[in-house]
């Protein structure tokens, strides 16, 4: 690999953007048949780069060069055509559009008189559904898959060219483990062809799984290249955030109170039935189970979201009938989304409206909003929360993951809720921010909190549970207290197994 030429080579890139050097002469590069993850802290700089590469951002001062020849990325189909193809962290498809359309969009195949060649255009994209290992046709619409599907649509995309560098973006964000081994699947198959990869992913198992070379950035700039095989989890983390972390050191169980929320009997059609539990407050409840188990629609008919069709929720030992989130929030259960950025946030907004957007109808000065009032639920959340952001007039879509997690528990705290349910919590999130998300959800039980999350992450539901409620196919299947809880017994619990002997 020594003697050839790198695929793509990024040298000394500079990016401003108000307020921010989001880029501080960068140097980078991928050779044929490597894939090279790219590491750091959310906003670090790592999604900016490869969006330069991408030739969605024009950087201020450095080149790029492709198989050593120097080129300018005016846009992503130009960068595309010269064989770099960028597969977002967020989806950029068009849901009214099938998933032939969008996976061709911008070079439909054509016949006479502009007319699109939808045969060719079928059998082309079936093509590439199948060496996917898709489910569905060329022609569904995207609008009706769901985002696991819909984040296969953005990888077949990748596979139209004839491509000379991959950029993933945290490329398993919604994807299942079966789809995670497809995924793996075609980078192999695209390194064996010489193509070069950069894989960026918070996820270290990821990165010691499928990457040949590890390089970090931190606050805009290079820090350093290791090879992956010759390196640890440690190194790679004091690399990344300047420190290391102990995410394995034991939590303190606060007192527990009475109990805040009971479930009994829930049932949501066949979507989860016969669901009983008790949350109490200072404790933290984890939900942990495959996709489709049924956590995040209980979570939702909690929230007001769906209706339940049986049983009953009881808050203090009183039962309320919950119809909307208006209901839900009255009576104190707030719920942070499991996508932030579609359920949220309004990105376009800054940090104080996104904070303050529940409530904002008790905080009129006669005809409008008091900003003074704002500003001030604003500056204790941020400081409570440790929210970095230059001020509250900086757009939330600007923040980094971690941030703009904060700035959604923040608006939730803000309205003093009994009950917060967190649908996976550091979903996207560095390393270093996922270790404050675990610590701020323990400090809420200390405070008497009522906590109930939801997360995808085993090591996670581990860490910040007080009990730990496994589910499968829309029950639950075991309750475990974190002494008795481990990875063997919650494995067989979400598998299905009700046996009530520990594992």
């Amino acid at each position: 690999m020594t003697d050839q030429i790198p695929a793509l080579r990024l040298e000394n890139i500079v990016k401003t953007f108000p307020g921010v050097r989001a880029l501080d002469g960068v140097s980078f590069q991928v050779m044929p048949g490597e894939v090279h993850a790219l590491l750091g802290e959310n906003g670090a700089g790592k999604s900016t780069l490869m969006k330069v590469l991408g030739g969605i951002h024009q950087p201020d001062e450095g080149r790029i060069f492709i198989e050593e020849v120097s080129a300018i990325m005016a846009s992503p189909l130009d960068a595309k055509s010269k064989g770099v193809v960028f597969i977002h962290q967020e989806l950029s498809l068009a849901d009214e559009l099938s998933v032939a359309e969008n996976i061709y969009l911008g070079e439909l195949p054509r016949k006479s008189f502009g007319r699109v060649d939808f045969e060719k255009l079928y059998a082309d994209s079936g093509a590439i559904l199948e060496r996917l290992k898709c489910g569905f046709t060329p022609q569904t619409i995207v609008g009706d898959l769901s985002i696991a599907n819909k984040q296969m649509v953005e990888i077949a995309r990748a596979l139209t060219v004839d491509a000379k560098a991959v950029i993933f973006d945290e490329p398993t964000a919604s994807l299942t483990d079966a789809e995670k081994v497809v995924l793996f699947d075609i980078i192999n198959d695209l390194r064996s062809q010489g193509v070069g990869i950069v894989y960026i992913s918070h996820r270290m198992d990821e990165i010691f799984t499928i990457s040949d070379k590890v390089s970090v950035l931190r606050d805009g700039e290079y820090r350093g290249s290791l090879i992956t095989a010759d390196t640890n989890e440690d190194e790679v983390t004091q690399l990344m955030i300047g420190r290391s972390l102990d995410l394995t050191a034991a939590i303190e169980h606060a007192p527990l109170g009475k109990v805040a929320l009971e479930v009994r009997d829930l049932s949501c059609g066949a979507l989860f039935h016969g669901v009983n539990f008790k949350v109490h407050a200072g404790e933290v409840v984890g939900f942990y189970g495959l996709v489709g188990a049924g956590r995040t629609e209980i979570a939702e008919t909690l929230f007001g979201l769906r209706s339940p069709s049986a049983g009953k929720i009881l808050l203090d030992g009183q039962e309320v009938n919950i119809s909307s989130p208006i209901d839900a929030i009255r009576y104190g259960i707030s719920l942070v989304p499991e996508d932030r950025k579609e359920q949220g946030l309004v990105l376009g907004m800054n940090c104080r409206d996104n904070m303050t957007l529940p409530q904002v109808g008790d905080l009129t000065a006669g005809p409008f909003v008091s900003d003074g009032a704002e500003i001030a639920i604003f500056d204790l959340y941020r400081d409570k929360l440790a929210i970095k952001t230059p001020s509250w007039r900086q757009q939330v879509g600007n923040l980094s993951g971690g941030n703009q997690q904060k700035i959604v528990i923040g608006k939730w705290l803000s309205m003093a809720p009994r009950v917060l349910i967190v649908d996976e919590p550091t979903r996207g999130i560095d390393v270093g921010s996922k270790s404050e998300i675990h610590n701020l959800i323990r400090d809420l039980a200390k405070q008497g909190y009522a906590v109930i999350v939801i997360s995808s992450e085993m090591p996670e539901v581990l860490r910040v549970s007080d009990r730990v409620i496994a589910m499968f196919h829309g029950e639950i299947i075991r309750e475990f207290s974190s002494e008795e809880v481990n990875e063997d017994n919650l494995v067989q619990a979400i598998s299905g197994i009700k046996s009530d002997k520990v594992a």
